[in-house]
């Protein structure tokens, strides 16, 4: 097995089939190729400063499945975590989740963990901490994700 990428920003490996990070640059596809990976899920805009350009066709060459869910960072919904679930149930394994700094991600997990898979609170939360603390955030739209993942 290839070892991780640690030098994609903000990479982490949640379990044997999940990986996460903030924003990919065309190398990075190869690599996750390499590690096996045959589904990214993009939770960020296609237009966010730093996207990958065409990422869904340098996926598609690679053989890797895409699922865009383009989360507004000011307003994440019910919908997109919805949407994310069911990209995230019915979508080949392994999977890599992305968005810009892994902060969408790291939300989304924090809920998905908690909602769907019953994890512990506190065990959750220590993966979402790992990248970020909306609460503790002085970012203009913390308050927006501290009550997205409160579950509204």
């Amino acid at each position: 097995m290839t070892e991780d990428p640690f030098h994609i920003v903000a990479w982490q490996r949640l379990d044997g089939t999940t990986t996460t990070s903030g924003m990919l640059a065309a190398q990075n596809v190869p690599e996750l190729a390499a590690l096996g990976v045959r589904h990214v899920i993009n939770l960020a805009l296609a237009d966010s400063p730093g996207a990958l350009a065409n990422e869904a066709g340098l996926l598609d060459a690679a053989g890797i499945a895409f699922t865009h869910i383009p989360v507004p960072f000011s307003a994440p919904e019910k919908s997109h975590f919805l949407a994310f679930c069911d990209a995230l149930e019915h979508g080949p394994r392994p999977v890599h989740v992305h968005c810009i700094m892994n902060w969408r991600v790291s939300a989304f997990f924090y809920r998905y963990h908690r909602e769907v898979c019953c994890m512990p609170d506190a065990e959750a939360r220590a993966l979402l901490d790992q990248q970020w603390t909306p609460e503790d955030s002085d970012h203009a739209d913390a308050p927006a994700w501290a009550q997205f993942i409160g579950g509204e």
